[in-house]
C-alpha cells in the first residue's frame, strides 16, 4: 500500500498535494514503431484518429452529409459493379470530396476540381469525359448569376446543359470515370488502399514515395505510412510530410467517411452521440473520454490527489526532458487552493507526457531541449476564474506545452510526434498562440506497455 505524503495545508484549508517525487525515464527505442503483425490496429487506430474534420468540416454537419452522400448509393452501386472496386470506399470518397454535393466546384474555375468526386478536368480528359472547358466556363457563370439572385432565370436547364458537356456534373459519368481511375491505380500498385490513396495523392507522387521507402515495391498504405519517420525511411517521410493538402491522412480519412455512413445506416443515435463528442472541444478530446466528468472545484481535486488518481508532477522534471513552468497555478488563492494543486495530472497522462518528451530529444538529437509544460489539471472554478477554456484539463488527462523551442529540429520533431500519436489515437491537440494542448487517451499507456 502507498503512504501518503501531505506535507501541510494550502489555501483555504485545503491540504497540500503529496510531494513531487522521482519518476522513472522513458524506456529505449520507440513503441510507437510500425509493427506489421497488427496492420489491422494500426488501420483502426489510424482511422478513428483522422475522423476529426469529417465531424468539423462537413457541409451543414456530418448528419447532413451523411444524408446527401447516402442518395448516392445507388449511382455507386451501378458504377462499381462488376469492377473489383469497393463500393464502400468510392462511397467515402464522395463523402470526403464534395460532401454529397455534385454541383460543386473547387473554386470559381471549372477547371478545378469538379463534382461529386471533384476531378480536375485535365484528369477528367485523360480518364476519356468530354469536357467542353469552354462551354463549361460559360455555363457555370450563368449559374453563378442565376443562384446569387444578379440574372433571371432558372437553374435546372442550366444544370442540364452544363452536365451535357461536362460530364464532371453528370453523377453516372463522373463515377465511372472515378472507378476507372481507381482500377487503373489498383493494377499499377496491386493494392485497393494504395488504389485510394492515390486519388488524391496522385499516382505518380505515389509512386515517388514507394520508390523512397523500398525501391518501388508496393507495402500496405499503414506500413508506408506509419514505417516513414525521421529517424526510419527518412526520404520517404520527407515526401509524405511534404504535401500541404493533408493527402498523407488522406486514405485514414475515406476509412472514415466509411465508417460515418454504416453508422448512419444502422446506428444513428450512436452517430450523434460520437459527433456531440468531437464538437465537445476544439480538440477532440472528449472522444477519448465519454463520460469522464472533470473535478467541479478544489476540494474535488484534493480527494483526487489524496487517491492517487492525480499525481504531481516529477521532482526531476529536467531529467526527464521537461521544464515545468514555474507559473503553472497562479491565481490558485483566489479560489483558496495553494498553487501546487494545479501541477499534476492522470498518472498515465503523466506517463505518457514523460515518453512524449523522451521521444522528441530522439527524433531532434537535442538531449538539451526540454519541452516546457506550460498548464495540466484545473478544476472548473480554478478555469473560469483564470479563464482556462479547455475541459479536458479538468479531467487530468490534458496538458500544454509552450511553443517555445531551442531550434527549428525540436519544434520539427515536436510536431512529427504529434502527428503520428494522433493518427494513433493515443492523443488529441490544439494548436493556441502560445501553446500545444494535448488530451492523452485513457489507453495510452496500455500501448507504451504493448510496444
Amino acid at each position: 500500500m502507498v503512504a501518503i505524503v501531505v506535507s501541510g495545508l494550502g489555501g483555504g484549508g485545503l491540504p497540500q498535494p503529496p510531494a513531487p517525487t522521482v519518476a522513472d525515464s522513458a524506456g529505449p527505442g520507440d513503441p510507437f514503431a510500425y509493427r506489421s503483425s497488427q496492420e489491422a490496429q494500426f488501420v483502426a487506430r489510424a482511422t478513428a484518429g483522422n475522423a476529426r474534420p469529417l465531424y468539423v468540416l462537413s457541409p451543414g454537419g456530418v448528419m447532413a452529409t451523411a444524408r446527401r452522400v447516402a442518395a448516392f448509393r445507388g449511382a455507386i452501386d451501378r458504377a462499381t459493379a462488376g469492377s473489383g472496386i469497393d463500393p464502400a470506399l468510392v462511397e467515402g470518397l464522395v463523402f470526403l470530396e464534395s460532401a454529397g454535393r455534385p454541383q460543386v466546384i473547387a473554386g470559381s474555375d471549372p477547371a478545378n476540381a469538379a463534382g461529386l468526386t471533384q476531378i480536375l478536368a485535365a484528369t477528367g480528359q485523360t480518364l476519356g469525359m468530354h469536357i467542353d472547358l469552354v462551354k463549361s466556363r460559360r455555363l457555370t457563370r450563368q449559374i453563378d448569376a442565376v443562384a446569387s439572385g444578379a440574372r433571371r432565370g432558372r437553374l435546372g436547364p442550366l444544370l442540364r446543359r452544363r452536365a451535357a458537356i461536362d460530364d464532371r456534373f453528370d453523377v453516372g459519368r463522373e463515377l465511372a470515370a472515378t472507378v476507372r481511375y481507381l482500377k487503373l491505380a489498383q493494377q499499377q500498385f496491386t493494392r485497393p488502399d494504395l488504389a485510394i490513396e492515390s486519388y488524391h495523392m496522385g499516382i505518380g507522387n505515389l509512386h515517388q514515395v514507394l520508390d523512397a521507402y523500398d525501391g518501388g515495391t508496393p507495402v500496405p498504405y499503414a506500413q508506408l505510412y506509419f514505417d516513414s519517420a525521421p529517424t526510419r525511411h527518412a526520404d520517404a517521410y520527407a515526401r509524405l510530410s511534404s504535401f500541404g493538402d493533408d493527402s498523407w491522412t488522406y486514405y485514414w480519412r475515406v476509412l472514415a467517411a466509411v465508417r460515418i455512413m454504416k453508422l448512419y445506416r444502422t446506428d444513428r443515435a450512436a452517430l450523434s452521440r460520437l459527433n456531440a463528442l468531437q464538437l465537445a472541444d476544439d480538440a477532440g478530446g472528449a472522444v477519448l473520454h465519454p463520460g469522464v466528468r472533470g473535478f467541479a472545484d478544489p476540494a474535488a481535486l484534493s480527494t483526487a490527489y489524496q487517491h492517487r488518481a492525480i499525481v504531481p508532477l516529477p521532482s526531476n522534471a529536467a531529467a526527464l526532458g521537461l521544464i515545468v513552468d514555474p507559473a503553472m497555478g497562479a491565481g490558485a488563492k483566489s479560489v483558496g487552493a495553494p498553487p501546487s494543486l494545479y501541477r499534476g495530472l492522470r498518472p498515465a497522462a503523466l506517463r505518457f507526457m514523460i515518453e512524449l518528451a523522451a521521444q522528441v530529444r530522439r527524433v531532434s538529437g537535442l538531449r538539451s531541449a526540454p519541452l516546457r509544460i506550460q498548464s495540466t489539471v484545473a478544476d472548473a472554478r480554478f478555469a473560469n476564474q483564470v479563464g482556462l477554456s479547455d475541459p479536458q484539463a479538468q479531467t487530468g488527462w490534458a496538458f500544454s506545452v509552450q511553443r517555445r523551442y531551442v531550434a527549428r529540429a525540436q519544434a520539427a520533431a515536436f510536431q512529427a510526434i504529434l502527428d503520428r500519436l494522433q493518427s494513433l489515437n493515443l492523443i488529441a491537440w490544439a494548436r493556441e498562440p502560445d501553446a500545444i494542448r494535448i488530451t492523452v487517451a485513457s489507453d495510452a499507456v496500455s500501448w507504451l506497455r504493448h510496444g
